[in-house]
């Protein structure tokens, strides 16, 4: 074969490769480059892994956190520990060709070091659920991302216009997980609170999900009180909190863990739980006095 030929057809196949190849930036700026989509994944946040299922890649997970419970099927997969501390040599043995994970997470390094493909993305905005949807859409190859995010999107919007007047200007306290943690104005929770016409207590400038001092709610005196079964015992114990309206009202939505799960996490579901706070505005926000101006 002729040198310049032989050339030729080396720069092609090299030129072809590296048109296959993907490149993703993630949420620490680091740029990502694989070969092409990764056919082995291990997801170390629940709002990741429903997200790779919702894009169609289910299959190709082959490992997840503990918590990841969520499309069912994926509760048969090795769990490798918990997201922020994950068992590193037992992911190494899965062989994955990617690890999705928050950038909170300290196991990134470590697994880079191995020889590992790390993508850190976390959610906590709709913005960044577009985004993250969008991202890995581009990293598994799934060219309709963009049309999955268009109907979560008009999930919350239907569940806001289903909304009567009445509900709107409710004071919503609502409690992410014990601490209190919050989840404020900021926050994708309080995002679809404000989508919903609700008021939340907690607002944008103390951050996402900021732990309170438990006398800032008793100040506040919300409404409504929208929290998880996990957190919910306990409740009229805490000092000060018998004097809340919510409290005194019986206005307080008691989620299950399957239905509080879905609420906290970033990602496919945010319209079914809009349509969960929707339904407990209707059921549980204070009706208008009689006579009232609307």
């Amino acid at each position: 074969m002729a040198p310049r030929l032989l050339a030729a057809l080396v720069f092609a196949a090299t030129f072809a490769g590296a048109a296959q190849a993907l490149q993703v930036t993630d949420d620490r700026g680091v740029t990502v480059t694989l070969p092409g989509a990764p056919q082995r994944i291990v997801s170390l946040l629940p709002s990741l892994t429903e997200t790779v299922c919702e894009l169609g890649r289910c299959a190709n997970l082959v490992g997840v956190d503990r918590y990841s419970n969520f499309p069912a099927n994926v509760q048969k997969l090795p769990q490798v520990g918990g997201g922020l501390d994950p068992n590193i040599e037992m992911i190494v043995s899965l062989k994955p060709d990617v690890v999705l994970m928050a950038t909170s997470s300290r196991a990134g390094d470590r697994l880079q070091a191995l020889g590992i493909q790390v993508v850190a993305l976390e959610p906590k905005t709709h913005a960044d659920v577009q985004r993250v949807m969008l991202k890995l859409g581009q990293l598994l190859e799934v060219p309709d991302a963009a049309r999955i995010w268009r109907a979560i999107d008009a999930g919350v919007s239907a569940a806001a216009q289903s909304l009567p007047a009445s509900v709107r200007g409710t004071r919503v306290y609502f409690e992410v997980n014990q601490g209190p943690y919050a989840a404020g104005e900021s926050s994708f929770i309080g995002e679809t609170l404000t989508r919903l016409g609700a008021k939340n207590i907690v607002p944008a400038k103390l951050g996402p999900f900021p732990k309170l001092n438990p006398e800032y709610i008793v100040r506040a005196n919300p409404d409504l009180i929208m929290i998880g079964q996990r957190s919910a015992d306990g409740l009229t114990a805490r000092p000060g909190w018998q004097a809340i309206r919510a409290l005194r009202e019986q206005r307080i939505c008691i989620f299950p863990s399957g239905e509080a799960d879905m609420l906290v996490r970033p990602g496919p579901r945010m319209a079914e739980g809009a349509r969960l706070m929707a339904k407990c505005l209707v059921d549980k926000a204070p009706k208008p006095s009689p006579g009232a101006k609307p």
